[in-house]
């Protein structure tokens, strides 16, 4: 039998093993044929982090990118600027955003950037409630760990005491009607999400093209939306003020030939995925030509394709061409001949939408255009902006209304973009309220009435869960701490106020009077949230802390000596 000697990089040799070797960074044994075995490999380059100690740096690392958002939160929180390797300036307090572009490094920081995306995927708000939640769980765990409890019992009480805060969610919500007559309530909740953003000054008027948008494309017997339906465009230039939203769609190209009419009433559209050009064979060939009357033969051929091409577009009854490739000056020259605008060089994505937004059907072969395939349009026209030679088509009064564009004017491309995120936030809500019509208030109302609930629960529970369950309730009153510092007031006074209003008016409405209002009832503010995204951050933040305390072992390379 073949003997072999283990060891340990750190022990002394055993004087029982004449054959094992230990260097630097590995440690090696042999068999008695001399023949080398490598017990562990680079063991000396490792560092590795156990229990306790591995606890309190996962739970440093989560709560310092916790720490960063927690001045983002609120109707007054503040902004942040990032700025990208290559010089990319962006501004926001959308915290996906922060952490989408902050470049963490740590492995557990890294689990808060993914918990802020599942809320922004499924929700589309609340991603920076949700991280600062969960930072605060892991600071009032961090708390049990120093009091001896277990990671598994502390993460046992947490759930159970998410769940009681869930039930209670269900107790204190309400509802909302609306129709597509009545969007009231609906514009109510868009205002709450836009009024912690860069869109304040025209708070109004982005609360109703997001609302409208939505009423748009939405099939309210189905309690559907498809988001995909509402395209969003940026142009540099001009105020917020000049967004609007497109009964169609906006294309960011502009008419091929400038002597092509650049208005057209009652549009015929023929949408294009063929090249407008003479076929070319697939295998090499050269063409030799010696004589003028083979160039005009071959001239002829080229002009009686493209001749052909276009008869057959005429022939369809087509006033306008959108091809998804392009075309030479040509037949340029020819269409423009012919009075038949076209548009060249539309991309897959912005075809299709418009495909679905005039009914037309996408012709992949000039020998296929029937009249049937066409598409309609109320009105096309190519609209320039400024001073600068910037021309955008816009396709309105569609054949099927139901594809829409929010089309957004600010002073640079960072505000553009800001606003385009915080539309999608408010786009995201408003189709959450379409789906379930539930709601609740804002302004950490429904966290301190979740946290009274929490703390009257673990009053009854007997045991280590009793004090899990109190500091999840302590967690979650540092949502309405945070909203009340960001907007100047104290943390702990208005927390305490608000505390003692709710238990002795039974009023679960209300929050932190963060605008200075002079109320603190968030009906009467209209300050509201959808209990499905409320519900979703309290869930999603408990998730990751139970994992977070389920690691106990960290083994990671050391950084390069």
């Amino acid at each position: 039998t073949t003997e072999i000697y283990t060891l340990s990089l750190h022990d002394a040799l055993p004087i029982w093993a004449p054959h094992a070797y230990r260097t630097g960074s590995m440690s090696l044994v042999f068999d008695e044929y001399g023949r080398p075995f490598i017990i562990v490999k680079d063991q000396g380059s490792k560092s590795r982090l156990k229990g306790i100690a591995a606890l309190k740096a996962n739970i440093m690392a989560a709560r310092s990118v916790a720490s960063t958002l927690r001045t983002s939160l609120g109707p007054k929180g503040m902004d942040k600027i990032l700025v990208s390797g290559d010089g990319e300036v962006c501004v926001s307090n959308d915290g996906a955003t922060i952490l989408e572009r902050m470049e963490v490094q740590n492995e557990i920081a890294k689990l808060l950037v993914e918990l802020s995306r599942s809320q922004d995927a499924e929700i589309g708000d609340g991603t920076t409630g949700v991280v600062v939640l969960a930072g605060a769980l892991l600071e009032q765990a961090e708390l049990l760990l120093d009091r001896g409890l277990h990671p598994r019992r502390i993460s046992d009480g947490f759930e159970v005491a998410c769940k009681v805060a869930c039930d209670n969610l269900e107790g204190i919500c309400d509802t909302v009607d609306f129709s597509a007559s009545n969007t009231k309530e609906l514009l109510e909740v868009a205002r709450t999400t836009l009024s912690s953003k860069i869109v304040t000054r025209c708070l109004d008027q982005m609360a109703a093209i997001a609302v409208d948008a939505i009423l748009a494309v939405a099939d309210l017997d189905r309690k559907d939306v498809n988001l995909d339906l509402i395209k969003m465009e940026g142009k540099v230039g001009g105020q917020m003020e000049d967004s609007q939203l497109v009964r169609g769609i906006v294309l960011d190209k502009d008419i091929s030939h400038p002597g092509m009419a650049k208005e057209i009433k009652d549009a015929k559209i023929c949408i294009l995925t063929c090249p407008f050009e003479p076929p070319k064979p697939k295998t090499k060939h050269n063409i030799q030509i010696d004589t003028v009357e083979k160039y005009q033969a071959l001239y002829a051929q080229e002009q009686a394709y493209f001749v052909d091409m276009v008869k057959k577009i005429k022939d369809a009854g087509a006033t306008l061409a959108i091809c998804q490739w392009g075309f030479d000056d040509e037949a340029n020259h020819l269409l423009m001949q012919n009075e038949l605008p076209a548009v060249r060089w539309v991309g897959g994505v912005e075809i299709e939408l418009l495909a679905i937004a005039c009914g037309a059907r996408i012709v992949p072969r000039f020998s296929e255009l029937t009249p049937e395939k066409l598409g309609t349009a109320g009105k096309v026209r190519e609209v320039s902006f400024g001073t600068t030679k910037d021309r955008m088509l816009f396709i309105e009064d569609c054949h099927n209304s139901k594809a829409v564009t929010i089309f957004v004017r600010g002073a640079n491309k960072m505000i553009i973009e800001e606003i385009k995120r915080s539309i999608h936030d408010a786009l995201c809500i408003v189709r959450n309220l379409v789906r379930d019509n539930r709601v609740v208030y804002g302004g950490g109302s429904a966290e301190i009435s979740c946290s009274l609930a929490v703390n009257e629960a673990a009053k009854k529970k007997v045991g280590v869960d009793q004090y899990a369950m109190q500091s999840f309730a302590d967690a979650l009153e540092t949502i309405p701490m945070a909203l009340a510092e960001n907007s100047g007031l104290s943390g702990i006074e208005s927390l305490a106020a608000i505390k003692t209003r709710q238990l002795e008016e039974k009023n679960p409405w209300l929050g932190v009077d963060c605008k200075q209002k002079g109320t603190n009832d968030m009906k009467s503010q209209k300050v509201l949230e959808t209990l499905h995204g409320k519900k979703q951050q309290m869930l999603l933040a408990t998730q990751v802390v139970k994992m977070i305390l389920k690691i106990d072992d960290v083994i990671s390379p050391n950084e390069y000596q």
